[in-house]
C-alpha cells in the first residue's frame, strides 16, 4: 500500500481530500483553492496538484482523482504576475510547464469538474485531464492571443485534436470564451449538469471508475491517449499488447470467473 500521508498534508494552494467509496477506491478529491485570484495558476500550485497526482498513482488505496475550483473559477488563467517579467531565456529555464509533463504521464484517471471560468491554464488544466464535468455556466477558452501570446500548456494541440483545425484556429485566434455546451458538442466536455450538480456528478464518475479493476483501467487509459501521438496500426498494436498483458492478471481470472458464474466480481486490482 503506497503512503497517504499526501491526503493529511497541507497545501499552500490547493485542499486535498479523499472520498470513500464503500469498500471500492477511493477518489482523491483535489481542489485549487485560490480564491482572490480566481484560483490563477502558478508555478508553484502546478508542483502541487503533480505531488498528489503521483501520490495517488502510488496509493493501492486509489482509483481515480477529482481537480475543481469553485464556483466562480476551475481557474481563470495562469497567474500573469509571475510571467509578465522575463524574457525568452529567462522563462524557459524556468521550466514552468515542467509539472504538466508530470501530469500527462499520471497513470490512474483524472476528472476535471469544472464551474466558472476555464481560461487560457484553466482551459488547458481541463484539457490534460481525462475528462471533464462542466457546469452549464461554465466558461472555457483560450484568450492569450490578447496578452500577445499564444498557449504553451498543450492549447493548441489538444484544442486541435479534439474540435478540428477550423474550430480550434477560431478560439485561439479570437479568444473568445466558450460554454460548456459548445465544448460538449465539440468532443472535450464529457458531461453538462446544472450549476449545483458539476461536483456531485463528477465524484460519482469518478466513484464508477473506482469500482472497475485498477490495472485494467490504467491500461485502458494508456492505449485511449496512445491514440493522439501514433498511427493507427501502431495504436492498434499496442493496445492489443495491453489486452494481452491483462490476460496475468488476477482480476482478469475473477472477472470472467464471475461472468460465467453470473455473480458479481470481487476485484483485487492485481
Amino acid at each position: 500500500m503506497g503512503d497517504r500521508a499526501y491526503l493529511s498534508k497541507s497545501y499552500k494552494n490547493i485542499l486535498v481530500s479523499g472520498v470513500s467509496n464503500e469498500g471500492i477506491l477511493d477518489t482523491v478529491l483535489i481542489q485549487i483553492n485560490r480564491p482572490d485570484a480566481m484560483n490563477a495558476l502558478n508555478i508553484e500550485l502546478m508542483g502541487e496538484i503533480a505531488e498528489v497526482l503521483k501520490a495517488a498513482d502510488k496509493d493501492d488505496k486509489a482509483g481515480c482523482s477529482v481537480i475543481t475550483g469553485n464556483e466562480k473559477a476551475f481557474a481563470a488563467g495562469v497567474d500573469i504576475k509571475e510571467i509578465a517579467g522575463p524574457d525568452s531565456v529567462e522563462i524557459y529555464f524556468r521550466e514552468m510547464f515542467a509539472s504538466w509533463d508530470v501530469i500527462r504521464l499520471v497513470k490512474k484517471p483524472i476528472i476535471a469538474a469544472v464551474s466558472g471560468y476555464a481560461l487560457g491554464g484553466g482551459c488547458e488544466l481541463t484539457m490534460l485531464c481525462d475528462m471533464i464535468v462542466a457546469s452549464e455556466t461554465a466558461k472555457f477558452g483560450q484568450p492569450e492571443i490578447n496578452l500577445g501570446v499564444i498557449p504553451g500548456a498543450g492549447g493548441t494541440q489538444r484544442l486541435t485534436r479534439a474540435a478540428g483545425k477550423a474550430r480550434a484556429m477560431e478560439i485561439v485566434l479570437t479568444g473568445r470564451m466558450v460554454t460548456s455546451a459548445e465544448m460538449h458538442d465539440m468532443g472535450l466536455v464529457t458531461k453538462v449538469v446544472p450549476a449545483n450538480k458539476y461536483l456531485e456528478e463528477a465524484i460519482s464518475l469518478a466513484k464508477s471508475i473506482c469500482s472497475k479493476p485498477s490495472v485494467a483501467v490504467q491500461l485502458a487509459k494508456e492505449s485511449i491517449l496512445k491514440s493522439f501521438d501514433t498511427t493507427i496500426e501502431t495504436g492498434i498494436e499496442f493496445e492489443r499488447k495491453n489486452f494481452y498483458l491483462l490476460f496475468s492478471t488476477e482480476d482478469k481470472m475473477e472477472g470472467m470467473k464471475a461472468f460465467i458464474e453470473k455473480r458479481k466480481p470481487e476485484w483485487k486490482n492485481k
